[in-house]
């Protein structure tokens, strides 16, 4: 808190005036990310589309905002932005017949998985832009300028042929060794693919509903 008075000019008292403490300021912080969620219309024929929106969305929010990806989440976003995306959200499940708590349960899950997809690719940035720095190849201005792709860093399987033998880790040593066309290089394209994955488990819980709709896919 001292440090953001400084650098805004003002006393630490001076700034309590305005929160009351480092958790408050970080919730406004979170609040201001979400700005215009008030007026979000969540586009498509079905639950799944819709849901598929509010969670682009959301990572996409988090790649203009990477800080938010660093911040300690002791409590769930309870400000008004953070309120009026949660309930799009919900908008998305009308007619489906899954219960209330499923449908928190649901968007708990989601943005959890988002939020951690997008900290991966932060960090990875990061390191990426850590390790140039370190060759002299990127100046702090610049890094302020354009983010760096992480996919600039050794893939996962690049890394594993260096360290692990067949006979001791054959599973592995065929996925590192596999055809690279089958890969994903996109990181969007495999945030993607794994949503995909969890919505299949949303249809599922639908269809066990009780009162789930039949009519929707």
């Amino acid at each position: 808190m001292a440090r953001v008075a400084k650098e805004l000019g003002f006393t630490t008292m001076s700034l309590y005036r305005h929160v009351a403490s480092k958790e408050e300021l970080l919730q406004l912080m979170w609040d201001a990310s979400a700005t215009g969620a008030e007026t979000l219309v969540l586009e498509g024929r079905d639950w799944r589309e819709k849901l598929r929106m509010w969670s682009v969305i959301q990572r996409e929010m988090m790649d203009r905002h990477p800080w938010i990806t660093q911040m300690p989440m002791a409590a769930p976003p309870l400000a008004p932005n953070s309120m009026h995306f949660v309930e799009h959200g919900l908008s998305a499940f009308d007619g489906t017949g899954l219960p209330a708590a499923d449908r928190m349960r649901v968007l708990g899950l989601i943005s959890s998985y988002t939020l951690s997809d997008a900290r991966m690719a932060n960090d990875a940035a990061r390191a990426v832009k850590k390790a140039l720095e370190a060759e002299g190849r990127v100046s702090l201005p610049d890094q302020a300028k354009e983010p760096l792709d992480p996919t600039a860093m050794p893939s996962y399987e690049a890394l594993l042929r260096e360290l692990i033998d067949e006979p001791t880790f054959p599973r592995l040593y065929r996925m590192a060794w596999a055809d690279e066309s089958a890969r994903l290089k996109d990181e969007h394209t495999e945030f993607l693919l794994a949503l995909e994955i969890i919505l299949d488990g949303v249809q599922a819980l639908i269809k066990q509903s009780p009162k789930g709709s039949p009519r929707l896919s």
